[in-house]
């Protein structure tokens, strides 16, 4: 995780210097030669992290109810707790950079839709790479991972494309969303293994009592 915010202190700063002329020259190439048709697909893959990221949680929550597994409980706990910590991150990071949008800095760049907040680092990515590594995480098959992958890199494309967000805004997103999923499920796991070795040691207690009672009672 120390790694992961180093990456992001270090992407704060392509504001300046080279990694900002590369960072303006990649959403240049990617926003000005887009084919306009795609618009209303890639605003439909932005706007559809809202809703995803509202009902997948609330959906395994329901099940996990339903079902009473362990496996049904610690996926409720990792996919919604992943999302709300990658908001709390990128929420934060966003009015602390306070980083100007491509298309205020710089009038060449098409904006596609209206937005009002800061722009590093780019929150839909954030939360489509939370959910997407999440939900890969809970269902490792290869039907959930790769439109898992897939939906989440459209996203990160489309914020591009649309003219809303430098390539490290999406980037760092992406990092911060990963590693949210990523700790969360490692917060997760070592809970579970303490809870099943307070569980255990429980069960070893009783069994001693149970010892004690009976011995006795056998050699009476």
């Amino acid at each position: 995780m120390k790694n992961i915010y180093v990456l992001i202190f270090f992407f704060s700063f392509s504001t300046t210097g080279i990694s900002q002329n590369l960072d303006v020259d990649i959403l240049q190439h990617i926003n000005l030669n887009r084919n306009e048709n795609f618009d209303p697909s890639f605003k439909f893959i932005s706007n559809s992290v809202t809703p995803l990221s509202i009902a997948v949680p609330v959906g395994v929550i329901i099940y996990a109810i339903i079902n009473k597994d362990d496996q049904s409980k610690n996926d409720a706990l990792v996919i919604p707790s992943s999302i709300l910590l990658s908001g709390i991150i990128s929420t934060s990071l966003k009015f602390t950079v306070n980083r100007e949008r491509a298309f205020d800095t710089y009038p060449f760049i098409e904006k596609v839709t209206s937005v009002t907040t800061p722009s590093f680092p780019s929150g839909h990515t954030t939360f489509a790479f939370a959910l997407a590594i999440s939900v890969s995480i809970a269902y490792p098959q290869w039907y959930v991972i790769a439109p898992s992958f897939i939906w989440a890199g459209a996203v990160g494309y489309s914020r591009m494309s649309l003219g809303l967000h430098y390539p490290s805004d999406v980037l760092a997103g992406a990092i911060i969303g990963s590693g949210s999923a990523f700790l969360c499920n490692k917060i997760n796991q070592q809970i579970e293994k303490k809870w099943d070795g307070l569980k255990l040691s429980s069960a070893l207690n009783n069994e001693y009592v149970q010892l004690t009672l009976i011995i006795p009672l056998h050699y009476k």
